[in-house]
């Protein structure tokens, strides 16, 4: 919808994934949109050297979340938000469904 602003689906897919979640890493992410894994780092380590993303490590896992210095991440956002309302409904909630741990044992689905 955006990758025309982004210059490609693939960040634009990183983009809307953080935003919706709030932070992601690159497996998890191309693994939500069924893509290669390559271009989604390749996307990911763009967006940090333009500071647009930041990184951390936790464990052998880094998850990037939007940087809070970016001079335009009010807008960045505000533009998200736009292009999240226009994703079909079941695309939304699949987004917002953010399940990080395994289920507790014995409980009903």
């Amino acid at each position: 919808m955006i990758e025309v602003l982004f210059g490609s689906k693939n960040a634009e897919r990183v983009l809307i994934y953080i935003f919706s979640r709030e932070e992601g890493y690159p497996r998890e992410i191309a693994r939500f949109f069924n893509t290669d894994l390559k271009s989604i780092q390749k996307q990911m380590d763009k967006l940090e050297a333009g500071g647009v993303l930041v990184s951390r490590e936790v464990g052998r896992t880094r998850p990037y979340v939007f940087n809070p210095r970016y001079p335009f991440l009010t807008e960045l956002k505000s533009l998200l938000e736009k292009a999240f309302s226009f994703y079909p409904q079941e695309e939304q909630g699949e987004l917002l469904m953010n399940r990080r741990r395994p289920r507790a044992r014995g409980k009903a689905l």
